[in-house]
């Protein structure tokens, strides 16, 4: 009978809708449950915090922008690559058919798919050396907030943390207040705009050739071709470039979050 009853008074216990586990259970959500409206907690959070959201925004933007550079290098390779098979190919074709006609057919066809592929190639390259731009003016911005929250530590930063014209080239390792001309040479997408415009002018050769020319004028429009193209693609560059660095314009310090403000 005792234990009967002990059974009895468990099953009661487990029963008992006002036992102190569902208590305990209803005042977990409870806890969990949003404020009102007006209980809302007020403040910011706490360095730690703050530091974290920085740090992890931070390292986003660095993954973005290793993938944009290895976007970058893909496609001029891929380009490259691209244009060595074709020569190739034309080369074999001018072995077989002692540059005849079936020569200036499958050139014909084949350089201007080239030139369409490389322009492509051009305006790609360009909008990810911007994206570049962006991204790095992102970092400094971020880095104007890890200095915010500790105003001693700006000595031992070697990258900039401004927004203006000198902050991101200091992030790009430059002391200039402007893009030298030696970068404008040396960049990818001006490489393969050479690539692009010696396509070009060996296309408009070609054509010059296909309608019985003479061989001294087929090389004359093929080299006006080639400059005409080459300084189009060279503009198109440098306006895109000016034009990205020309919405970045210096940012007087009151305009910047007072370091007192932030971190109270």
């Amino acid at each position: 009978m005792n234990a009967f009853a002990s059974a009895i008074d468990l099953q009661q216990h487990w029963c008992d809708p006002a036992r102190p586990s569902d208590s305990r259970r209803q005042n977990r959500r409870a806890e969990m449950a949003d404020p009102p409206a007006g209980e809302q907690p007020t403040g910011s959070a706490p360095v730690a915090v703050r530091a974290q959201i920085l740090s992890t925004e931070h390292w986003s933007l660095l993954a973005t922008r290793n993938l944009a550079w290895s976007e970058s290098f893909s496609r001029a390779s891929w380009f490259v690559t691209v244009v060595s098979a074709t020569v190739v190919a034309l080369a074999l074709v001018a072995d077989s058919t002692d540059f005849g006609a079936g020569f200036r057919l499958f050139a014909l066809l084949l350089i201007p798919l080239l030139v369409v592929i490389g322009v492509a190639t051009v305006v790609r390259l360009v909008q990810l050396n911007s994206e570049d731009v962006e991204l790095v003016i992102g970092m400094n911005r971020l880095r104007r907030g890890y200095l915010d929250l500790a105003p001693e530590l700006e000595r031992y930063f070697v990258t900039g943390h401004g927004e203006d014209v000198a902050g991101i080239m200091r992030t790009y390792g430059a002391s200039r207040t402007r893009i030298p001309a030696t970068q404008y040479l040396s960049s990818i997408p001006l490489l393969v705009s050479v690539i692009v415009a010696v396509l070009i002018g060996a296309l408009a050769g070609l054509i010059g050739d296909s309608f019985a020319v003479r061989i001294e004028a087929a090389v004359v429009i093929g080299i006006t071709a080639g400059l005409a193209a080459l300084a189009t693609l060279v503009l198109v560059v440098v306006r895109h470039v000016n034009r990205t660095w020309d919405r970045r314009v210096p940012r007087s310090s009151a305009t910047m979050p007072d370091d007192h403000a932030v971190a109270e």
